[in-house]
């Protein structure tokens, strides 16, 4: 089977897979996606055709469309009763709480312009919607920053759309976990084969990405890029930065190095807490994803970690760069594409979108299934609620495949 390699605009991106008749498979990308499935080409994928994005993944992607999404999911748990929805007593989620204070503009503008006025000399961050490594990110403490996105203060409304382009508001992530005096983010990669019902896998070789200049919360370094924003498109760039490691740092190496500092136990708990976060989100989004039998996608989470241990969401990326910055980069990315390829399309054969997904434990490689829908239909919330609180859930808990070994997974 033939393997096309080639990398989209915007620094390698995940090979697009269309799987043709004679087993050759092609690059997609997310524009394609739309144009497969748009309503108005009337195309039809047939059986031995694979893709390697569901067609309205940017519902997980676009950065107010997730943060729109698990809004939503919360309040389905809170109208439902369910445990996992519950508040503190300043109304926040006590286990549900992983995305940063978020706001859309213009649509949010008063809203967040509440929330400011509650803690002014708060830090938020500004990011373009549709925009991925780095581009159109800035940072802002003072509302007379943004006032330029408003057309009329005493009304706060915005010029139209078509003029200006929609941006996501957070609040900043002022303290985040330092490692050397220097702030860093997860980069995780998460394969979706189906959302009804959701099966997910998590690779094992992540990554750590590090800024290349040591972190200030000063007012006086808002605009340097090389302490906030650690995409190595950005950093790349730095006087510092290291071409031999490329200021990265493997999943594993943080492991150690938190273990050796904070202890087993509460960097086991870290952990375990990134892996509810990231089924949490999927779950967000598998009622309003188009599960088409055609699709599967491998996602590159972002997370970051706070100086408490605490792991937020930052963003999820529907084509997450495979360029290659170091020679450890590009064993990991061909190893990420052989170990997808193995799980989507199972012994090189020929795809058949009619396959149940359930691939043996043998193809799994760096893969290790992170949640599976149908075995977990046995586990209600209160479940996974007790889990969260930290209690055993006995030999009845989730069970995950880790490198053919059956292990118990409590969270689940």
């Amino acid at each position: 089977m033939k393997i096309g390699t080639s990398t989209e605009s915007g620094g390698g991106s995940f090979i697009g897979l269309l799987s043709t008749i004679n087993g050759t498979l092609n690059r997609m990308s997310v524009q394609t996606i739309r144009n497969v499935f748009s309503v108005e080409t009337g195309y039809r994928l047939s059986d031995d055709q694979i893709v390697n994005h569901f067609p309205n993944h940017y519902e997980l992607t676009r950065k107010d469309l997730m943060v729109k999404n698990i809004k939503r999911y919360r309040k389905e748990l809170e109208k439902e009763g369910s445990p996992l929805a519950e508040k503190d007593e300043n109304g926040k989620y006590l286990y549900l709480d992983f995305v940063p204070v978020t706001y859309m503009l213009p649509a949010d503008y008063n809203l967040f312009v509440e929330e400011f006025r509650k803690s002014p000399s708060s830090t938020w961050i500004m990011k373009p919607c549709g925009k991925a490594q780095g581009k159109g990110i800035f940072l802002i403490n003072k509302l007379s920053q943004i006032k330029k996105w408003s057309r009329d203060s005493k009304t706060s409304s915005f010029v139209t759309q078509s003029t200006k382009e929609a941006y996501v508001i957070s609040l900043y992530i002022n303290n985040p976990l330092l490692i050397g005096g220097r702030k860093f983010d997860l980069r995780l990669y998460v394969l979706v084969s189906t959302y009804r019902p959701l099966r997910c896998y998590m690779y094992k070789l992540g990554f750590c990405r590090f800024c290349t200049v040591k972190y200030s919360p000063s007012t006086s370094e808002l605009d340097n890029m090389f302490v906030h924003l650690t995409n190595v498109a950005i950093q790349k760039h730095g006087e510092d930065y290291n071409h031999i490691h490329g200021g990265k740092w493997t999943v594993s190496n943080l492991r150690l190095y938190l273990e050796s500092t904070r202890g087993k136990e509460v960097t086991g708990k870290l952990f375990d807490e990134i892996h509810w976060i990231i089924v949490q989100s999927l779950k967000a989004v598998a009622p309003v994803m188009n599960n088409d039998k055609h699709c599967f996608e491998c996602y590159g989470y972002d997370i970051i970690i706070d100086d408490k241990l605490k792991p937020w969401l930052i963003e999820v990326n529907a084509s997450p760069s495979l360029t290659s910055s170091t020679a450890n980069d590009r064993i990991l990315k061909y190893n990420l594409i052989n170990d997808t390829l193995n799980i989507a399309v199972p012994n090189g054969e020929i795809p058949d979108c009619k396959w149940n997904k359930s691939p043996p434990k043998e193809v799994l490689g760096n893969y290790e299934i992170l949640y599976d829908e149908e075995l977990a239909q046995g586990d209600g919330a209160d479940r996974e609620l007790r889990s969260r609180q930290g209690q055993s859930l006995g030999p009845k808990g989730g069970r995950s495949r880790d490198l053919g070994r059956t292990v118990l997974t409590t969270w689940k």
